[in-house]
């Protein structure tokens, strides 16, 4: 039984309960891993509850689904409200929020039938930092993980799908089983794509440089943001492939995702980012 982490789910247009909201095991997704998800950051603030880039978040949800083929009846708008109305049913002021679109007991063809549609869930809950939250002030140990990314044109990596995490589970369990916090996955070409669940950052005399989608990276909202307030600060941004050994020779290093937010790379494979702390 899952520990309940807050007192309602939005369900397909439904308010109930958290112990409540229940599939069959038999579900597609649950076989097959057909669902794309999001995940999003709640923040409070003098004016109330604030949900980070919650437009952008609704949009890739919506795009994941599209990349997919997966039907979506709910508008952009009508998930957004949806997410506001989970938070203040359960009198939350800071939150993780949990969309999840998902084909359910459909049948057991790999192919869903003509004519399906898809579940789709809501849920916010309280989350602190995703990889502890002394990792925010003192960085974490990250680790090259032996397996790479897939490569582009096998699964999409636009798409925010349950079935892509497979990889990610590989690349950070792996991580932690070797002392390391997170892992850092290359892609077919053994250039940088990013950490198991986050996307990664490197700063280099100044210039901030961040891997390309091309590299099998996902298109991250936190990512994004950075992007945009490194310009707006005059900070020269660069896309472009990196190499596994310009993690070491990087002044700084750092993952970015809704989860894990910003969190500093210290070391990675045990060398030394840097001066081996937060910041320049």
């Amino acid at each position: 039984m899952t520990t309940k982490k807050a007192d309602y789910i939005w369900f397909n247009g439904e308010m109930v309960r958290w112990e409540d909201a229940k599939v069959h095991v038999m579900s597609h997704a649950l076989h097959y891993g057909t669902s794309v998800f999001e995940g999003i950051r709640c923040y409070d603030s003098h004016k109330g509850p604030v949900v980070f880039r919650h437009r952008e978040h609704m949009q890739r949800l919506r795009d994941s689904a599209k990349i997919y083929r997966f039907p979506v009846s709910q508008s952009i708008d009508e998930l957004m409200e949806a997410c506001r109305d989970v938070i203040r049913k359960n009198n939350l002021t800071s939150a993780y929020i949990r969309p999840l679109v998902f084909v359910g007991d459909v049948g057991m063809g790999v192919n869903p039938p003509p004519g399906y549609t898809t579940d789709v869930i809501i849920a916010a809950f309280p989350w602190g930092a995703y990889l502890g939250a002394e990792a925010l002030d003192q960085g974490i140990d990250a680790m090259v993980s032996s397996w790479n990314r897939a490569a582009p044109n096998t699964i999409p990596t636009a798409a925010k799908a349950g079935g892509n995490y497979l990889s990610s589970l590989l690349v950070g369990s792996e991580a932690r089983r070797h002392g390391y916090q997170e892992g850092i996955a290359l892609d077919v070409n053994g250039y940088i794509s990013e950490g198991a669940g986050e996307n990664l950052f490197e700063v280099k005399d100044g210039v901030l440089f961040t891997p390309p989608f091309t590299s099998s990276a996902l298109p991250g909202i936190t990512r994004d943001a950075i992007i945009k307030l490194a310009k707006e600060l005059g900070i020269e941004v660069r896309e472009q492939v990196l190499s596994r050994e310009s993690l070491y020779l990087a002044d700084e290093v750092f993952m970015s995702g809704t989860a894990a937010e910003i969190t500093p790379v210290r070391s990675v494979d045990g060398i030394q980012v840097g001066e081996g702390r937060c910041g320049p």
